[in-house]
């Protein structure tokens, strides 16, 4: 795959050229010709009051390349420490859904709740109603949804969790920090769900995709699927160990149900950067006319800032990572 991710356009840049600012976590939704995109703005930890994930927002393009917010959310509406990945779907009937992923101030778990609306900018998370936490799935934090329709008729959300057996004493340190991913506690793995209702409920299939034992022994999460070849190929965030948290780098795996997956990179990351840390992240792939494919990513920069890119793959350039 030419997937050079220097080579991508600037959709946004982070506030500031300095390490801790970071604006990714894309997640986009085609939509009668437009562009959808979810993303999310972070600064460092210790700015005061407006510390880690602080805002998420809706954005919307007719190219895929120049976008327009159209609606935001800060984190004191949710009275949370930090948000990250959200997703957008549209059901069936038009109805759009907004699935949040943020932490819960109760206990400090990251967990996943969704809004719905007439239109995009139409959310209220006032109303939104749970759709997983730690406690109801046997995790220690469920986050970065992606929620994902197949060609075949079902609909299914990709989720990052984390996993780990912990003691009430090393539960109590895990969280204190609000990110249990920053202490070394647990591992991050992939998880699936299913709705057969069109996402008015869901059912938690559990881990579906775990860390390997070499370059991705810490981190395997699934960020987004390409139906090619008569499967699917998964773009995941890998790394080593919990001190490269943030700096994830890319993987490919394979599987024909989204179920059981092989790793296609099980030697070292698909795709790096040759700036800063080399972190490339939540890698989003999104189907194009004429069989293409626009991937939209987080990437470290040479300042240690993160900005949001997206970069065009032919078909043919996709399909030749299938096996």
């Amino acid at each position: 795959m030419s997937f050079d991710p220097e080579a991508g356009v600037t959709v946004f840049e982070p506030e500031r050229a300095e390490p801790g600012y970071w604006v990714g976590c894309p997640g986009v939704l085609r939509d009668e010709g437009r562009h959808l995109l979810t993303y999310r703005r972070r600064r460092p930890r210790g700015a005061a009051g407006t510390e880690r994930g602080w805002r998420c927002a809706i954005a919307v393009s007719d190219d895929g390349l120049a976008f327009e917010d159209v609606w935001a959310v800060e984190k004191g509406e949710l009275g949370t420490p930090s948000m990250e990945r959200f997703s957008l779907y549209r059901r069936l009937d038009g109805v759009y859904q907004l699935y949040l992923s943020y932490v819960d101030p109760a206990d400090g778990r990251w967990r996943i709740d969704v809004a719905e609306a007439a239109a995009p900018d139409g959310f209220d998370v006032a109303a939104r109603r749970p759709v997983f936490t730690a406690a109801a799935t046997g995790t220690e934090g469920v986050k970065d949804p992606r929620v994902v329709r197949t060609a075949d008729g079902r609909l299914v959300m990709l989720v990052s969790a984390a996993r780990a057996a912990l003691s009430d004493e090393d539960r109590e340190r895990a969280h204190a920090t609000a990110d249990i991913h920053n202490t070394g506690l647990s591992d991050s793995v992939s998880a699936l769900a299913e709705s057969a209702d069109d996402g008015t409920t869901w059912k938690w299939r559990g881990t579906v995709f775990a860390p390997g034992t070499g370059w991705d022994r810490w981190a395997a999460r699934l960020n987004s699927v390409v139906e090619t070849g008569g499967g699917y190929l998964g773009f995941y965030d890998g790394e080593a160990d919990h001190t490269r948290n943030y700096e994830e780098k890319t993987g490919l795996a394979w599987s024909s149900d989204l179920l059981g997956w092989k790793r296609l990179t099980p030697d070292g990351p698909a795709v790096a950067s040759a700036s800063g840390t080399g972190s490339v992240r939540y890698v989003d792939a999104v189907p194009q006319d004429g069989g293409r494919v626009r991937l939209y990513y987080e990437m470290t920069r040479a300042d240690g800032a993160h900005e949001l890119r997206t970069l065009e793959l032919s078909s043919e350039e996709v399909g030749r990572w299938a096996p």
